[in-house]
């Protein structure tokens, strides 16, 4: 049957294997930024918990994003598992330092699918990715910010991590 659906399609399989890996990161980007908002919000950093909640809402629509893509072009979307993520955090910055590292590495699996596409001259796919590349420096950008207002604003005091719930909370 596959190979009956694989002539109504014009995603080659290596494409739709991509695709179906990177709407797999972005799922767990989306529960990996739930804990960390359901981290922030036992620890008493409502408006950062209410901040990265969006996020997770953000990453979950990237995702859909994605899944819709194949099922549009003909292809068949995989829902993915959902592992274990990391629940526990050592401190306020430590959230923020690995949404930046996963934000890299969304960006690093993006530019594969790019990459991808180009060698195989799916341009249709290509120009759909470009949306996700324009999108990924803005997540980038935004998690550096966060960091960067823990070097602003002295974190380390009760004060500093007041003002860094509130500023992280404006962020984009």
């Amino acid at each position: 049957m596959k190979d009956l659906l694989r002539t109504s399609t014009s995603l080659v399989e290596g494409i739709e294997n991509i695709l179906n890996l990177q709407a797999k990161i972005e799922s767990d980007a989306s529960n990996k930024y739930l804990a960390m908002a359901a981290w922030l919000d036992r620890n008493g950093y409502a408006n950062t918990a209410s901040y990265l909640y969006k996020q997770a809402e953000e990453e979950r629509e990237h995702f859909l994003k994605i899944f819709k893509f194949i099922t549009d072009m003909g292809g068949i979307a995989i829902t993915p598992s959902v592992p274990e993520v990391q629940q526990e955090f050592a401190s306020f910055r430590e959230v923020f330092e690995i949404a930046l590292q996963n934000e890299i590495a969304v960006t690093q699996a993006i530019n594969k699918v790019i990459a991808k596409c180009r060698a195989e001259n799916d341009y249709a796919t290509e120009d759909f990715m470009m949306w996700y590349v324009a999108e990924q420096r803005e997540e980038e950008k935004n998690a550096r910010r966060a960091l960067e207002l823990f070097e602003l604003i002295n974190g380390n005091e009760a004060d500093g991590k007041f003002q860094l719930d509130l500023q992280i909370s404006k962020i984009g």
